[in-house]
């Protein structure tokens, strides 16, 4: 086997195959033990139907000079251009996973196979819609055999939408404290009584929960579940979840923009000074919008071609950005909820298994950062070093939004706060980014007192 091709770091739970990087591409290795199923696959014509509705990734096989021992077949699937994770996504693209997840399952018993896993895991973003990624996991169905997965898609996908449906609040820490599914026990506690009204979650959460505690107690033997049953079983989850929704505002984010479209015509005049130094950096193909909100200036980049990934930490605007993305079909952003003071770490099998979402966007061409380091500095009291820092690990260029402390909102934060920011000003802040960044250009927003930057990363 070639150095390069182990197994990622993520992939070692399947005998069936795993997935693998070589020249700074990824594939999957088919194992002998995965021949069958494989084969199952493409020759029912499974692969052919997923493929085709853009529910499963697809692939093409390649000749077996990298494979290792063990190896059945290469396959190449199509290139993920950035890999994201469930506890970084809004509550309706969780939810677009879910539902896709359970129309495969139910696709798969029409062509004699099942899934064996359903975890969101298993799901990623890609040109605009979630996609199934794992081709190894379809397994033959055996008549009378129960959904293997069934526990697992209650834990990682049902669990954390109906606990944010009954609560009214995104869960994405929680998320990352059970990042292998929220158990069932614990659930059923957090839930109101009034979830016990409803059919489906009573069948799914609550009864669940209980027959899991009994089974444990008498390690009672799997009885046969006719094929009928299972249908019913994965209709009745389809509709439980498209019933559960998040409400759409509640937040001073989630609003933000509606209310700045009010202020003068800063945002149009934003707008049009970044467009224009947009033009002039050299080899543009990748951006991330620090503090994105609904997407106002991800979009106009990705309409460039320029793949962008827009980070917020306010769960409401990114679900409102996915909604948009879905309506609109724009294919080159990924919305995820990300709070720049905290954002995802390493976790997993000796906190390898999924990578922090810095080191996932190291050497970003573009960086956006606007009209967010009043919040930081102010907000958060985190220093100008420690931002430049980060930013300049995170983008080769970088346009930021200089907010002064005059500013209407900067006052906003600093009401009730000792004044301990005599640091917080322009000059300040142009020393301490200059130690990372060269400063192209500078603007003033007409009608402001902010300040435009644009930036590239110094190699000193």
């Amino acid at each position: 086997m070639n150095e390069s091709n182990h197994p990622l770091p993520s992939s070692f739970r399947d005998p069936a195959g795993f997935i693998f990087q070589y020249e700074n591409e990824v594939y999957r290795q088919v194992n002998e033990p995965g021949r069958k199923d494989y084969d199952l696959l493409l020759q029912s014509g499974l692969y052919d139907l997923l493929t085709k509705k853009n529910w499963l990734i697809r692939h093409e096989e390649m000749p077996a000079g990298i494979s290792s021992n063990n190896a059945y077949k290469i396959l190449k699937p199509a290139q993920i251009p950035f890999i994201s994770y469930p506890y970084e996504w809004a509550f309706s693209m969780l939810k677009e996973a879910a539902l896709l997840t359970l129309r495969i399952a139910k696709a798969s018993l029409g062509h004699g196979m099942m899934l064996k896993d359903a975890t969101p895991f298993n799901t990623q973003w890609y040109k605009g819609a979630m996609i199934f990624i794992d081709t190894l996991s379809f397994e033959e169905y055996k008549d009378g055999s129960p959904w293997i997965a069934y526990r697992q898609f209650c834990e990682c996908f049902l669990s954390p939408l109906l606990l944010m449906h009954y609560g009214k609040m995104s869960l994405h820490k929680m998320q990352l404290a059970y990042a292998d599914g929220i158990p069932l026990q614990l659930t059923s506690r957090f839930l109101p009584w009034r979830s016990r009204l409803s059919i489906h979650t009573y069948l799914h959460i609550h009864l669940h929960a209980k027959m899991a505690r009994r089974n444990k107690a008498t390690d009672q033997k799997e009885t046969l579940v006719p094929k009928n049953k299972l249908i019913n079983l994965l209709g009745s989850l389809e509709m439980l979840v498209n019933s559960l929704s998040l409400e759409d505002s509640g937040t001073v984010w989630g609003d933000y923009y509606s209310e700045a479209a009010n202020r003068n015509d800063y945002l149009s005049q934003k707008k049009t000074i970044i467009a224009t130094w947009v033009e002039k950096i050299p080899e543009l193909k990748t951006a991330v919008d620090f503090g994105s909100n609904e997407g106002e200036f991800s979009i106009p980049l990705a309409a460039r071609n320029i793949y962008t990934i827009a980070a917020d930490a306010d769960p409401v605007a990114v679900n409102k950005l996915h909604k948009t993305i879905s309506k609109t079909n724009i294919q080159n952003i990924i919305p995820l909820v990300i709070d720049f003071t905290y954002p995802s770490p390493a976790i997993g099998l000796a906190n390898k298994e999924r990578d922090p979402f810095l080191s996932r966007i190291s050497n970003t061409d573009l960086g956006l950062c606007l009209a967010l380091i009043h919040h930081l500095c102010l907000g958060k009291n985190i220093p100008f070093a420690s931002i430049a820092a980060i930013l300049a690990d995170c983008c080769k260029h970088l346009i930021i939004e200089f907010v002064p402390a005059t500013d209407e909102k900067s006052k906003q934060l600093l009401l009730n706060k000792r004044d301990i920011y005599q640091w917080y000003t322009q000059p300040e802040f142009e020393n301490t980014f200059g130690q990372h960044f060269d400063s192209i250009e500078k603007q003033l927003i007409p009608g402001t007192e902010r300040v435009l930057y644009l930036m590239r990363r110094s190699h000193h």
